[in-house]
């Protein structure tokens, strides 16, 4: 899988150190920088510029690396009705002030009661759904899109009137719901030249993308499913035969969407959806041909209430409940369990952001050069991108030999392999190739040992378990 990426590098030079360091990174047991991915291929004695130089003078096109994988997403759903994606923006955390793209922002992860604040930069992400089949089963997101979207500097105490203008044009210009909008158009418009044009797109947000920038100006081919509030005004669609006069563009104010998922008028219906690993069964509530003004005048909606699951926390714990979901669907023909199904796969985009923060460390690089800043988290997201579409592959050849789980961990079957499992078995095949252990014999001496104390080696099983 890495070896597609060389048509996204300058030079066949270029190319081999980026291929060094992405290895490193990989194997990097510390901060994921760039000195530490050096130190994890081995060549913290010889001299970094040049991978410096790989980041700062772009002899990367991040653009093509993302293109490459959203190819290869495209051939493993060709068979499938709808392309899946999900959007949605994120935070990565720095300290330096003066590295460029960074300013103030709300942390989402703030307690309710309070608004913190964090330094860091701002990145909009689309990943793509990479599943079996387009119905009821599991998804795993795949990383397609990563860009950079800073806010606009505020110019400083007694700037002149033309700087003044200039701010509150990039300040529009940055908007997250108009970038939002142009990587949606930007993301049909390659879907289109990859051949994928019969198909249509299905892209799932939350609500900081569920507004008239995004909706008015969805390309074609192109459904959207997003949250909304709890106290939208949503109207019926006018009557044909309305008096003289000013034809109508709204009709009958309708109730809340919190009032009609109390009202006893709406019948809720069971749909199933995967989610959480295992096939359940949601209770919503459908209301076709509806209208919102933030969406146009002659744009028809569906509004879907989804009723809060239960949960227990133990076994023999009180059952807690979730919030309740108001969402629309801009195609009011989706059959219910697509759009139930599209919009529950979208929780996987927060687990990539998780794990390309946690265990990948996008953002840990010490880089301030202006391109060095976008380019490097972006290889991090490919990197990540990669070994999912690469397990993708691999799980369908039978007879692989991986790492065997940690006795604490739960043994489920089909349970799909994590992100830290596909790290420790690529780091695994690294070390046993370095030091000429045989890695399918290991494996398998793992498998039928008793014992973990009957090891021969018990520290190169050290060494191939790292906790992520």
């Amino acid at each position: 899988m890495i070896n597609e990426l060389r048509p996204a590098f300058k030079t066949q030079q270029s190319w081999e150190k980026a291929r060094e360091l992405i290895y490193g990174l990989i194997n990097c047991h510390g901060r994921r920088t760039i000195t530490g991915a050096l130190s994890g291929c081995g060549k913290q004695f010889n001299d970094w510029s040049s991978f410096y130089n790989l980041f700062s003078k772009m002899k990367i096109d991040n653009e093509r690396v993302m293109q490459i994988i959203q190819n290869n997403v495209l051939k493993e759903v060709n068979n499938q009705k709808y392309i899946y994606a999900h959007m949605d923006d994120t935070t990565i955390k720095k300290t330096g002030k003066h590295i460029p793209g960074t300013s103030w922002m709300r942390d989402p992860l703030g307690p309710k009661f309070r608004t913190n604040f964090i330094w860091g930069q701002r990145f909009i992400q689309i990943s793509l759904a990479l599943t079996e089949k387009g119905g009821e089963c599991e998804s795993r997101a795949i990383p397609i899109d990563f860009f950079h979207s800073p806010s606009a500097i505020r110019p400083k105490k007694g700037a002149s009137k033309e700087e003044i203008d200039q701010y509150k044009e990039d300040k529009k210009n940055a908007k997250l719901s108009l970038q939002g909008s142009k990587r949606i158009a930007h993301l049909r418009a390659n879907l289109d030249k990859d051949g994928a044009y019969d198909k249509k797109l299905i892209i799932s947000v939350d609500g900081s993308y569920t507004n008239k920038e995004v909706i008015k100006n969805l390309p074609e081919r192109t459904i959207l499913i997003g949250r909304i509030r709890k106290d939208t005004k949503l109207y019926l669609i006018p009557e044909s035969n309305t008096p003289l006069g000013r034809r109508r563009s709204y009709g009958e104010q309708l109730p809340t969407p919190e009032e009609i998922r109390q009202s006893d008028n709406y019948h809720w219906i069971e749909v199933k959806a995967w989610a959480a690993g295992e096939l359940r069964t949601f209770n919503v509530k459908i209301v076709r041909e509806v209208r919102w003004r933030s969406a146009g005048e002659q744009k028809n909606l569906t509004l879907m209430i989804i009723r809060p699951l239960g949960y227990r926390l133990t076994k023999n714990g009180v059952v807690n409940y979730r919030q309740p979901a108001y969402l629309i669907c801009t195609d009011t023909d989706l059959d219910i369990q697509t759009m139930l199904q599209a919009y529950v796969w979208r929780w996987e985009i927060e687990v990539n952001f998780r794990e390309e923060k946690t265990l990948l460390g996008c953002g840990q690089a010490q880089v301030r050069n202006p391109n060095s800043i976008t380019s490097v988290p972006s290889l991090i997201v490919a990197i990540y991108a990669l070994l999912h579409l690469g397990n993708y592959r691999t799980v369908k050849v039978k007879n692989i030999n991986n790492l065997p789980r940690a006795k604490w961990y739960k043994q489920k079957e089909e349970s799909r392999t994590t992100t830290g499992d596909l790290l420790n078995n690529v780091r695994a095949q690294m070390y046993a190739k370095s030091i000429n252990t045989n890695f399918s014999d290991f494996v398998d001496e793992n498998f039928y040992t008793r014992s973990l104390r009957n090891e021969l080696i018990p520290y190169i099983s050290a060494s191939f378990f790292i906790r992520n």
